[in-house]
């Protein structure tokens, strides 16, 4: 008897729910949900405040401005999340936020690969330090920049990660030969009409000559890397730059006076 596969599941804890799914809930991953592809479940923090007024926050320690969320309510609705959830409970825990490692394409990969994942949204000033320590959260940035909450950096990132899940996209090669894939920015696309305002699609990608077609893309997927992320392109230059090694040297053969070199001896 075979046991049902477990569908991608992704957790959003926020104060916020009716944020989702947003635009999840449409296009391709909209789709993907209505048939079953995947899961989405937002939970409301405010339903672990203990008190009637249903409190998240508090000042700083320390003073200054602005509000942090509580460890102890945060706490809660993890637990809470992992003890009603049919997922995993070593599933990825994520806080969107601004001073985390940088969301990229591996990463997504990674995340997709998985059962799914728990993302908390915070707001204010942030959530208090031991809480992200105490629940083992993974910060994870979009880039750098402040939103006024991590609701909408978790719908980009789970829209990042539905899209790669299998039966999702049409085409698989639709995931592999894009922006990020193999560390280039993709080359430009065109379409009809064949001339627009005087600008006509390039003829190479008319010539029905798939060996050229390709080659032109690769140089134009260099081109705008190396032009618009020199960052990526320093690095895919060191990871495809040869290594680099010492030429063996050897010490002359010492002749005496009137004695003959032996033969196949190679000087250094």
């Amino acid at each position: 008897m075979t046991s049902t596969p477990k569908i991608w599941h992704a957790t959003v804890l926020t104060l916020f729910p009716e944020m989702f799914p947003g635009p999840l809930g449409v296009s391709l991953a909209g789709k993907a949900l209505a048939l079953g592809l995947w899961a989405l479940e937002a939970r409301d923090i405010r339903d672990s405040a203990t008190d009637r007024h249903r409190s998240v926050d508090d000042t700083p320690a320390g003073g200054g401005p602005g509000m942090v969320l509580r460890a102890d309510v945060l706490a809660a609705a993890i637990d809470a999340a992992d003890i009603s959830s049919d997922c995993p409970k070593d599933r990825p825990r994520l806080l969107m936020s601004p001073r985390g490692r940088p969301l990229t394409q591996s990463r997504v990969a990674e995340l997709a690969a998985g059962p799914g994942l728990m993302i908390v949204c915070g707001r204010f000033e942030g959530i208090d330090q031991r809480l992200i320590e105490a629940r083992g959260l993974e910060e994870v940035s979009l880039g750098d920049y402040v939103l006024s909450g991590g609701e909408i950096a978790a719908l980009a990132l789970i829209d990042a990660c539905v899209r790669l899940l299998p039966g999702v996209m049409g085409k698989l090669a639709s995931g592999a030969d894009e922006s990020f894939s193999d560390g280039l920015l993709e080359y430009p696309q065109y379409t009809r009409p064949q001339d627009f305002e005087g600008r006509p699609i390039p003829e190479i990608l008319l010539s029905g000559d798939h060996a050229r077609v390709a080659a032109w893309r690769q140089a134009e997927a260099e081109a705008l890397t190396k032009a618009r992320r020199p960052d990526l392109w320093a690095a895919r230059q060191a990871q495809t730059r040869p290594v680099q090694t010492r030429p063996v040297q050897t010490r002359p053969v010492q002749t005496r006076p009137g004695q003959k070199r032996p033969k196949n001896t190679t000087e250094g």
